[in-house]
């Protein structure tokens, strides 16, 4: 019996239940109350749409679940930003979809409702991605329209970007299921074709209320701009459904009909399972994150049959790089070793952390998959780049330079799963949110933060020491420990994979046994997108 191994097993299950316990609370939406107020008008649940549209037994790879998870409180909270989105599968093909939660405040935008619909966008524009859109959203949310309306990333970007997917021939279907209002109408206005469901849909630039207002008009907002107005008075619309289910169908019908896309040629073929239990992973990954582990242990459960074609294994051993396979498709994986290695210098290395000839080889070996065509996906576990006289010597800044010069210049897609720290510029080098990943996903053990919580809590605690000294104020041993323990505390809450998916730097939080899943939906995305620009990394410091 492996103690040690069980001890992981045990705290990393745990740690996949509380994610799909925190899940289930936030699948929920506006709650049961809001969801009923829906159903009494006949609508199905946002939810509920995506399962009835998508094709039955297929995988629905959400993006942002946690994103506003925290934050909004004042408000009363904004599960998932009240916005659903994500990749499915419709008729055969593989889509973006986003639909408004109209149980989380009537569907109405939050700053972080715009950030989420940008991710999905940004996703489906990369990829070449068919968009469904389904509205039911009262638009923005007056009393934080300061953080919404006029930036360059904020709500009118959306529409920016309906114009540009529309002139690069990216499908893009809208379906009015409920209200929408102002600025937000021209998202389904803007789309290839725009759907109605009767009685429930309602679109137009300004509501009843507003109209009275502004012109002294009385009118409702069924004559307005309901089904009946915009399918047969005003052309605004192109069909009119009796009911959700009708909508949907109708989607489906016309995603069924859609011409095949180009292809990128990425290469793929029969998938198989790992040789190695995968379930073994939540054994592998430590409670502490400052303890050791091979690398080499995870590879093999990801990577079909577990075979691996370990490039430069003698050498740069902090950082792992090879070739191999998920799911079929071929991929080029740089990977964080976490154990200690010696190099045959007799340098002992420490795990986790970049140094000069690890850099050195993993650009080298970034640069050979975009020679082959082949997609890339970063494990990080990183600490970040060896810092000390012998390393700056060495032109340990160069050499980093040379890395994160040919991760931001790659060309093939990139996917990035953090399963452990994500510190500093080692979350840069290996290719973070930064760095245009197709797909970001974080483990329940990541870390995300400038520096570990222990030396950034130290250096935080003698700044403030400082400043309550300034003052004449004296630190006991005692206030010391307090104040210490304040900071770590918050600075820790700071570096959870929750806070970072709460905020979209990632772009959600997997169980590990997801994660060949993840990466398999994302590289077939991708292949529907050409490799159109040459792989050009420009000025190289040598």
């Amino acid at each position: 019996m492996n103690i040690e191994f069980n001890k992981n097993e045990d705290v990393n299950k745990q740690l996949v239940y509380e994610l799909k316990t925190k899940l289930k609370k936030i699948y929920q939406g506006g709650g049961e109350k809001n969801a009923a107020k829906q159903k009494e008008k006949g609508k199905l649940l946002a939810r509920e749409r995506i399962a009835y549209l998508i094709d039955k037994g297929t995988d629905f790879l959400e993006i942002g679940a946690f994103t506003a998870d925290g934050m909004y409180a004042e408000q009363g909270g904004c599960p998932s930003a009240g916005v659903i989105c994500g990749i499915g599968y419709v008729s055969g093909r593989q889509c973006m979809i986003v639909a408004n939660d109209a149980t989380v405040k009537a569907g109405a935008w939050f700053p972080m409702t715009a950030k989420k619909n940008l991710r999905a966008q940004e996703i489906a524009m990369e990829n070449r991605l068919p968009v469904i859109y389904l509205v039911d959203s009262a638009g923005v949310y007056l009393p934080m329209q300061d953080e919404i309306f006029p930036d360059k990333e904020h709500f009118g970007r959306m529409f920016r970007n309906n114009a540009m997917m529309s002139s690069e021939g990216i499908v893009q279907i809208s379906a009015i299921m409920g209200a929408c209002v102002a600025g937000g109408a021209y998202l389904p206005i803007m789309s290839d074709e725009a759907m109605i469901v009767d009685k429930t849909g309602s679109v137009f630039l300004a509501g009843s209320y507003l109209v009275k207002s502004a012109i002294g008009e009385e009118v409702d907002n069924e004559t307005l701009g309901g089904a009946t107005t915009h399918c047969e008075i005003s052309g605004v619309t192109d069909y009119k459904h009796p009911n959700d289910e009708a909508c949907l169908d109708s989607i489906r019908n016309i995603m069924g009909m859609l011409g095949a896309p180009q292809h990128a040629g990425f290469d793929r073929i029969k998938s198989a399972k790992p040789k190695e239990n995968e379930k073994e992973l939540y054994g592998i990954i430590p409670e502490n994150r400052d303890k050791q582990y091979e690398i080499m242990d995870i590879i093999s459960r990801l990577v079909d049959n577990s075979e691996f074609e370990e490039y430069k294994q003698g050498y740069g051993q902090s950082i792992v790089c090879g070739l191999g396979r998920i799911d079929g498709w071929a991929v080029g994986i740089v990977a964080n070793q976490r154990k200690v290695v010696k190099s045959k210098k007799g340098e002992m290395q420490f795990g986790g952390v970049i140094y000069s000839d690890s850099a050195d080889k993993a650009t080298r070996f970034i640069m050979n998959c975009n020679q082959k065509k082949i997609p890339l996906v970063f494990l990080q576990d990183v600490t970040g780049f060896m810092v000390g006289s012998r390393s700056e010597h060495g032109g340990i800044i160069k050499d980093g330079a040379k890395m994160v010069n040919a991760v931001a210049n790659s060309v093939v897609p990139k996917f990035t799963i953090i399963i452990g720290n994500s510190y500093g510029a080692g979350n840069y080098a290996m290719c973070g949110k930064a760095y245009d990943p197709r797909l970001i996903y974080a483990w329940p053990t990541a870390k995300i933060a400038v520096m570990g919580g222990a030396q950034a809590a130290k250096t935080l605690l003698q700044i403030q020491e400082a400043s309550l000294k300034a003052k004449g104020e004296v630190i006991t041993p005692e206030k010391e420990a307090e104040l210490l323990k304040e900071i770590t505390d918050r600075y820790d809450s700071q570096t959870t994979p929750y806070y970072a998916a709460s905020r979209l730097w990632v772009d959600g939080i997997i169980d590990p046994l997801e994660t060949r899943k993840v990466i398999s939906m994302g590289i077939e995305a991708a292949n529907q997108s050409p490799v159109t620009r040459k792989f050009n990394v420009g000025v190289i410091q040598t």
